[in-house]
């Protein structure tokens, strides 16, 4: 199929997307690209790689609602075109009717009477975290608040130790393309010394129930690859996000100060400064889904079989949706629909959790400081499917 617009499309697409998101230079600031991408299309061809790209949010969100027409059975990720996997490696890679069953399991874990209960062992991990640097006026908050903050509550979640959040950290990065400099080999390595771990604590719940996730797991019958597939997903889908929506919200409230007095003025607005952090950081940039069958998307026409890059980061600055301050850091954006968390069936189902955990982030911050000021740029990883950051060193200043 060679239409019109596969034509036209090829030479932006090529430059702004290699492996899903963003090549070389362009990863730090993505933004003017992706608009030029939104100007020429909803849904673009990139001919260099071989898939399509959703940039608008109303496609994104019309294929992430049908999987009958857009699947994820067969990769999320555009490194894993054309490999196949003898079981899905993640709840992410599964398709109803399974993936309804996989949900169904661990739903519990997340319902809103267990965020509210967690609520107070989240304030207490936050409070320690802030009063371990408080007598410095210089802090890295990614290595003092926003990694180990959201380990400590995944791990408690989970039922796994939390002392051992180091460990946990380790095994998270590897398991996200580009987030570390490992080798392939040491990857490996590594991640099989992750599931040979988890699979044992699963294995000690079965003999030692607990009220955790890890305890649903060991009594749901699960064969050790599903185990190790609900583990490893839990583990780093529950702490990565997260954390760099914090580090760029903070960095994002550093760099708009009015932003900052606004909220110190009206604490009313720290559930819309959560939606606004989601939305402006997109940490999740992008998923993959393939066409189950011949369909139109937006402009284009796709064929079954082929790949459609699902854009969040696109779609959360699309202004035909967000308007002309799509651009704008807005702590009062209402509405917000964006999709930070994804959308229909795969929506994330710690999306609850996230939202707790970054609101009492903020209250904290507000509680202590007068003001925060990001000193330099902050350190961006390179991966191309979440916008990490890996370092950003902040000037606090205390009250009084």
């Amino acid at each position: 199929m060679n239409t019109p617009s596969r034509r036209v499309h090829e030479p932006l697409t090529e430059a702004v997307l290699t492996d899903g998101f963003l090549a070389g230079e362009i990863v730090d600031n993505p933004w003017q690209h992706l608009e030029a991408l939104r100007a020429v299309a909803a849904v673009s061809w990139n001919e260099a790689v071989g898939f399509w790209i959703a940039s608008h949010h109303r496609e994104v969100q019309q294929a992430s609602v049908d999987p009958a027409r857009f699947c994820s059975g067969q990769g999320i990720l555009t490194f894993e075109i054309g490999h196949q996997y003898p079981a899905p490696p993640t709840m992410m890679h599964t398709d109803p009717p399974d993936h309804t069953r996989y949900r169904t399991l661990v739903a519990p874990a997340f319902r809103p009477s267990a965020m509210k209960a967690l609520q107070p062992r989240i304030e207490a991990h936050a409070q320690r975290l802030y009063d371990s640097f408080a007598s410095e006026s210089v802090v890295d908050l990614v290595h003092e608040l926003t990694v180990p903050f959201p380990l400590l509550v995944i791990c408690e979640l989970l039922g796994v130790p939390a002392d051992e959040w180091e460990k946990f950290y380790l095994w998270s990065e590897v398991s996200v393309p580009g987030a570390s400099n490992h080798t392939a080999e040491e990857k490996l390595v590594i991640q099989g010394e992750m599931v040979r771990y988890l699979l044992g604590v699963v294995a000690h719940k079965k003999l030692h129930p607990s009220d955790d996730v890890f305890s649903i797991l060991a009594a749901a019958g699960l064969t050790d690859f599903e185990i190790a597939m609900f583990a490893v997903q839990l583990l780093t889908a529950g702490n990565e996000t997260v954390r760099n929506t914090m580090t760029a919200g903070l960095v994002a409230l550093a760099q708009h100060p009015d932003q900052w007095q606004r909220l110190r003025a009206d604490r009313s607005l720290i559930g819309s400064a959560a939606e606004e952090m989601l939305r402006w950081s997109s940490s999740v940039i992008y998923f993959m889904r393939t066409a189950v069958t011949d369909t139109e998307l937006g402009n284009a026409h796709i064929a079954a079989g082929e790949h459609v890059v699902l854009h969040y980061a696109s779609a959360n600055r699309d202004e035909s949706v967000f308007g002309p301050t799509a651009h704008q850091f807005d702590i009062a954006r209402s509405p917000n629909p964006h999709l930070a968390f994804g959308f229909g069936t795969h929506y994330c189902i710690g999306a609850a959790l996230a939202r707790q955990e970054i609101a009492v982030v903020l209250n904290e911050a507000l509680d202590r400081y007068e003001s925060i000021e990001l000193l330099g740029n902050a350190q961006r990883t390179r991966s191309s499917i979440i916008a990490g950051i890996s370092k950003a060193e902040f000037a606090l200043t205390p009250f009084g």
